[in-house]
């Protein structure tokens, strides 16, 4: 699934098109007034991967520390406590600018593939002319290759900013290493290269295209359903 939640979360309206489809203005809008909800679990969740457990050792008889976040629900909770409310807004503005660019790109990619991607003379996924399930062989390939590649651009694009926005989240309160999204990215630049805001991206793409291969073919069977009862009625 594109980012979000993720990923970008797939909620388009159902209108329309070579799938109904959402504009990018709408995806952006979206995104912008609903990511301030997100931040919250994307910190803990961060934390809670970062942080490194030591397991008891039989060669050291020395007890170990406890974990300084035993849960997700803990985490944010200490979190508020050392670094107020704002802790648990760390990267915000890129996890803004990560979901917002990428949905945008992501349900348009989808569109533009299905097109490109079905013979002349077929329906396209999404048409209200197709409301019988199951899939026919073709179609059913079309979405799948459609939805994949459109999570593998996604991702492609929304990589640098998910590596800022894990940076900024990794922060805590002792080490006041960035002063925001720009500082952040500069001196990740400056002491790492440019590289370094593509870190992850093999696997995040590997991972975006079996997932959004089975989103969108779950989005198209819902409409097919959704559109076969409704038109019955």
């Amino acid at each position: 699934m594109a980012p979000s939640c993720g990923s970008a979360a797939l909620r388009p309206a159902l209108s329309g098109g070579c799938s109904p489809t959402p504009s990018p203005l709408k995806s952006i809008l979206f995104f912008f007034f609903f990511s301030p909800l997100f931040p919250t679990s994307e910190v803990a969740k961060v934390r809670m991967q970062t942080q490194r457990n030591p397991h008891p050792s039989l060669a050291s008889p020395q007890p170990v520390p406890k974990p300084k976040y035993r849960g997700s629900l803990h985490c944010l909770k200490v979190i508020a406590k050392e670094e107020g409310l704002g802790g648990l807004y760390k990267g915000c503005s890129a996890l803004l600018c990560r979901d917002c660019s990428s949905s945008a790109i992501y349900f348009l990619t989808y569109s533009a593939l299905c097109d490109w991607l079905t013979p002349a003379g077929k329906n396209k996924p999404g048409r209200p002319e197709l409301t019988a399930p199951p899939f026919a062989p073709a179609g059913f390939l079309v979405v799948l290759l459609s939805g994949g590649f459109a999570g593998v651009l996604a991702w492609g694009l929304a990589t640098p900013m998910d590596v800022l926005k894990s940076r900024m989240q990794t922060e805590e309160s002792e080490q006041h290493k960035y002063k925001g999204l720009l500082h952040c990215a500069r001196e990740s630049v400056r002491r790492e290269g440019a590289k370094v805001l593509f870190k992850g991206l093999g696997l995040n793409c590997i991972r975006a295209f079996p997932v959004n291969m089975v989103v969108f073919v779950t989005y198209e069977a819902v409409l097919r359903f959704t559109e076969h009862y409704t038109t019955k009625k």
